[in-house]
């Protein structure tokens, strides 16, 4: 990013000297997410990040349809840059069915199939749950919905460059990317959208990123994205990561005995993620008496309020144990070191009973 900051610093819509270095960085930076993606280049609509993908996807794919009250399928656990598209949606009348989850965060692909209708125009269906980790089943939902001839989007926000996101395997039209989850910058992301899909601009213009999205292209931010992305293609971090998380889980368990829940699924969980009820403590009380640790006690977007989370409170989570949750996040960075250092203020901060 550093010489697009002082040298090249043109709009990449120009055709002088100025304009091409920059034009070559977004394109570049195109390639480079969709090598990470398995997609063209040309299905790679860069946006501001990953709400602004999720709002398009929904958004866009309602209004291509033009049909009267059409029906979209999402998931009770979805990140709210889902979930309140879907109420806007929803006042401007479209239908939306809300899909449970079992007591692990996961989707049955079988409700999927027996919430479509005639009139159903979309189901979007996260890769990854923030708050927990859960992957979700989108390969089986995508052959439900490719029979049905529905489209199928999935924000994949919080799984790109964690583990396998290749569009192809997946079966998804659309996907959302935010360069922040994957180590890259913040206020970018981007959209995949599978060629052919039909999808009316969210932002209207000069018809930029191929008529997908107007505006003059966050060249900085773009590269940024599409470096993160290239770094993004080699996951043997994750075995590190994955080994860490379940040696704190351990001990956890160890310390603190019936006294520590899991909250998301055992297996099928992203390899750096770690959600924990502390049973009969306060998440945010814990957090709080260590600053040192960037942890949270619900998704960091909204992990400010006193609610309990609507993630876990769809997972049948009993609100007690919901007060006590913490998600412990592990990046490329994280060491053996790091763990023990968080045990011992664990330990400080809230000792385990006698």
């Amino acid at each position: 990013m550093v010489p697009l900051l002082a040298d090249h610093f043109g709009n990449p819509s120009s055709a002088h000297w100025a304009g091409l270095p920059a034009a070559q960085a977004v394109a570049r930076a195109r390639a480079q997410l969709a090598a990470l993606l398995g997609c063209s280049p040309g299905e790679v609509v860069f946006t501001s990040g990953g709400t602004e993908a999720d709002n398009a996807a929904l958004k866009g794919v309602v209004e291509a349809a033009g049909r009267e009250r059409p029906h979209l399928i999402t998931s009770a656990v979805e990140h709210p840059a889902v979930l309140e598209p879907c109420r806007y949606l929803e006042g401007r009348g479209a239908d939306v069915t809300y899909l449970p989850v079992d007591g692990t965060g996961l989707v049955d692909p079988d409700d999927v199939a027996r919430a479509l209708r005639p009139a159903t125009v979309l189901v979007s269906v996260m890769h990854a749950n923030n708050e927990v980790g859960t992957i979700e089943p989108v390969a089986e939902i995508a052959r439900v919905t490719r029979e049905a001839g529905v489209l199928l989007h999935s924000d994949a926000a919080q799984s790109v460059g964690k583990v396998p996101t290749a569009v192809d395997d997946l079966g998804v039209d659309l996907l959302t990317v935010a360069a922040h989850k994957l180590c890259g910058p913040k206020g970018v992301g981007a959209l995949y959208v599978r060629e052919g899909t039909r999808l009316e601009p969210f932002m209207h213009g000069a018809g930029h990123e191929g008529g997908r999205r107007a505006g003059t292209e966050n060249v900085l931010l773009d590269a940024g994205l599409g470096a993160a992305a290239e770094l993004a293609r080699d996951l043997s971090w994750t075995v590190e990561a994955r080994r860490l998380r379940d040696l704190l889980w351990a001990e956890l368990q160890d310390l603190y005995g019936e006294a520590v829940g899991l909250n998301g699924h055992p297996a099928l969980r992203l390899p750096n993620t770690l959600n924990v009820s502390f049973l009969g403590r306060d998440g945010r009380e814990i957090l709080a008496a260590m600053p040192e640790v960037a942890a949270s006690t619900g998704s960091a977007c909204h992990s400010g309020g006193a609610e309990p989370s609507p993630v876990l409170a769809a997972m049948g989570v009993p609100r007690d144990a919901g007060a006590g949750a913490v998600r412990f996040s592990l990046g490329r960075q994280t060491t053996q070191r790091d763990i023990e250092r968080l045990l011992a203020l664990l330990r400080a901060v809230a000792p385990p009973a006698a």
